[in-house]
């Protein structure tokens, strides 16, 4: 079986299989707040180094008092920093928000922008997120590769690479495009309850056979 038939048998089983696992943080801030760029943007923020149930809980408190950038920039520096505190580097992490809130104001009418260069010229906005945002908020085909998605993928054999913008690059070569932005809501769902990075619950995994790493493939 070519690579690429694989990827796609993988995508269309995990699909399937995942859809009564816990949902993703992105899934869950959509839902409950709509497909709005400002607030996916500030969650994706808010999650980096930091546990998604962490994040939800912080995003409602926070997302339950602001709606623009403005209403951002009009909380006080210490009330955001109690707000992200349970996060750790609150500090930093409210610095961040304003100074990305400021810059949005500034120079694109308060909106986040939809392109690539100006997405990650924000502060704090590497490839990941902006691919996140892209993919999400914007539906621009990106694939957003975070740790999950770097690991499984490897471990599936899909690719054979160091790190995370290499496995973007070859990612793309076997996915349609039509399946990139998806990817990373269901390889990060499998990565958050089954294929861990220490001791993976192979015998539970609904994609094992396609695994190159599972005895079952």
């Amino acid at each position: 079986m070519k690579t690429s038939e694989r990827a796609q048998k993988i995508f269309a089983t995990l699909r399937k299989e995942t859809s009564e696992m816990p949902e993703t943080l992105v899934t869950t801030v959509m839902k409950e707040f709509g497909q709005d760029p400002f607030f996916i943007l500030i969650s994706c923020l808010l999650s980096l180094r930091s546990r998604d149930t962490r994040t939800v809980h912080v995003c409602r408190t926070l997302f339950s008092k602001i709606r623009t950038p403005q209403q951002l920039l009009e909380i006080s520096r210490v009330e955001l920093e109690k707000i992200v505190f349970s996060l750790g580097f609150y500090r930093q992490r409210a610095k961040t928000l304003h100074e990305v809130s400021q810059i949005m104001i500034d120079d694109f009418f308060g909106k986040v922008p939809s392109d690539p260069t100006s997405l990650r010229a924000l502060p704090g906005v590497g490839l990941k997120t902006s691919n996140l945002v892209l993919g999400i908020a914007f539906g621009v085909p990106a694939i957003c590769v975070d740790v999950h998605v770097h690991r499984i993928s490897k471990r599936l054999g899909l690719v054979e690479t160091k790190n995370p913008d290499k496995t973007e690059a070859e990612l793309k070569k076997v996915l349609p495009q039509n399946l990139w932005t998806e990817w990373n809501d269901l390889l990060v769902k499998l990565g958050q309850n089954i294929c861990l990075p220490r001791k993976p619950k192979c015998r539970s995994c609904p994609i094992s056979g396609l695994c190159k790493t599972s005895s079952n493939y």
